[in-house]
C-alpha cells in the first residue's frame, strides 16, 4: 500500500522513519511541507496538521483510511470522507502515552508562569540573586476545562502538589467529581465560575463548533488578573485577538501556549511581546508517546493491509 505523510520527512520526531521500521513492507511518501496536493495512488493518508477537505479527497481513486498520528482530527472533513467509503481513525491520547507527555508540559507552564520564569535570565545577568519571588504552586487553584484523557492524566500528576482542583465537564459530572477527587465540576454553563476562581485555566478539550475560541474576550475578562491561561489542546479554542487585547489591558498575568491560531505562528506576532511561554506543538512529542502513537497507526495500517476494520474509527 502507499502511505502519504502529509509533513516533512523528519516531522513528528521521525515518525515516519519509525513506522517504516514496523512495517517496511509498504511505499512511504511525505510531503515535504504541511500540505497534500495529490492523493492519487494513495491508500493511507497521514494528514498531520493539514486541512483535508472534500475537494482534496475528490482527488482520491484509492484512499481507504485517513488515519491521524495522534487525536486532533478538527482539520478533516469526517463527513465528507465518510460519504465517499473514507474510513477516518486517530489514536486516542490516553492510550498511547500522549496525554502523560501532554500533562507533563502542562505542569512545566505552571511551574514556569508560577516563578517568572520570563525574568531569570535578566535576573542572572544583572546579578540580582533571589530574584524575582516566585509563586508556590501548592495552595492555587487549577482549573481543567475537558477531563478526558489530558485532564485526567494533569489530575493525577497535580495532586502532590496540593493544589484545589476543580473543572468543567460536558457530562457524568458528578461521576467524574468522585472519581477523580476533584473539589468541584461544572458544565459548560459554569464557565466563569471556574474562570472566576482560578490561578490557572488549562485547555484540554477538542475544537468543535461548541468549544471554537470558548476563551473569548467575555472569558478572559472574567478572569482574575493575576491568572495564567495554559492551552494544551488547540490553538482554535482561543481567540487571538481577545488574548492580545487582554494582555494589553492587563486581564491576565501569562499564558503558557503550545498550540497557535495559525501553525506554525507568525514570530513576529506581538503576542510574544508579552508574558508568553510558548512551545511548538510538543506536548506530545517524546518517546513515550511516539512509541505509543508509532505503535496505534502501525496497527491500523495492518488491519486495513489484511481487510479487517481498524481501530478507534469515527463516525461522525
Amino acid at each position: 500500500m502507499k502511505i502519504l505523510f502529509a509533513a516533512p520527512e523528519n516531522a513528528w520526531g521521525g515518525f515516519l522513519g519509525l513506522l517504516r521500521a514496523e512495517i517496511p513492507e509498504h511505499q512511504y511518501e511525505a510531503t515535504g511541507g504541511f500540505k497534500v496536493d495529490d492523493l492519487k495512488g494513495v491508500d493511507v493518508l497521514i494528514p498531520t496538521m493539514c486541512r483535508i477537505t472534500d475537494d482534496i479527497l475528490a482527488q482520491s481513486d484509492k484512499l481507504q483510511l485517513i488515519q491521524q498520528c495522534g487525536s486532533g482530527l478538527e482539520g478533516v472533513d469526517i463527513k465528507a470522507a465518510l460519504a465517499r467509503d473514507i474510513m477516518v481513525a486517530n489514536v486516542p491520547t490516553d492510550i498511547s502515552g500522549n496525554a502523560d507527555s501532554v500533562a507533563e508540559l502542562g505542569i512545566y507552564f505552571m511551574i514556569g508562569l508560577s516563578r517568572n520564569v520570563h525574568q531569570l535570565a535578566k535576573s542572572l545577568s544583572e546579578q540580582r540573586m533571589g530574584e524575582p519571588q516566585g509563586r508556590a504552586l501548592g495552595g492555587q487553584t487549577i482549573g481543567i476545562i475537558g477531563l478526558g484523557g489530558i485532564g485526567r492524566a494533569l489530575i493525577k500528576r497535580l495532586k502532590p502538589f496540593g493544589v484545589r482542583l476543580v473543572g468543567i465537564k460536558r457530562d457524568g459530572r458528578e461521576a467524574a467529581k468522585n472519581e477523580l477527587g476533584l473539589e468541584w465540576v461544572g458544565g459548560s454553563e459554569d464557565l466563569k465560575e471556574l474562570l472566576a476562581i482560578s490561578d490557572h485555566v488549562v485547555l484540554a478539550l477538542p475544537v468543535t463548533a461548541e468549544s471554537k475560541n470558548i476563551i473569548d474576550a467575555d472569558a478572559l475578562s472574567a478572569m482574575k488578573k493575576e491568572a495564567f491561561l495554559i492551552n494544551l489542546s488547540r490553538g482554535g479554542l482561543v481567540d487571538h485577538d481577545a488574548l492580545k487585547e487582554a494582555f494589553a489591558g492587563g486581564e491576565i498575568a501569562g499564558a503558557g501556549l503550545d498550540v497557535f491560531w495559525e501553525e506554525p505562528p507568525d514570530p513576529n506576532d506581538l503576542i510574544f511581546r508579552y508574558n508568553v511561554m510558548a512551545t511548538p506543538h510538543i506536548a506530545g512529542s517524546t518517546d513515550v508517546s511516539m512509541r505509543g502513537i508509532v505503535k496505534g497507526v502501525t496497527e491500523n495500517i495492518r488491519r486495513v493491509a489484511s481487510g479487517r476494520l481498524p481501530l478507534f474509527l469515527k463516525t461522525d
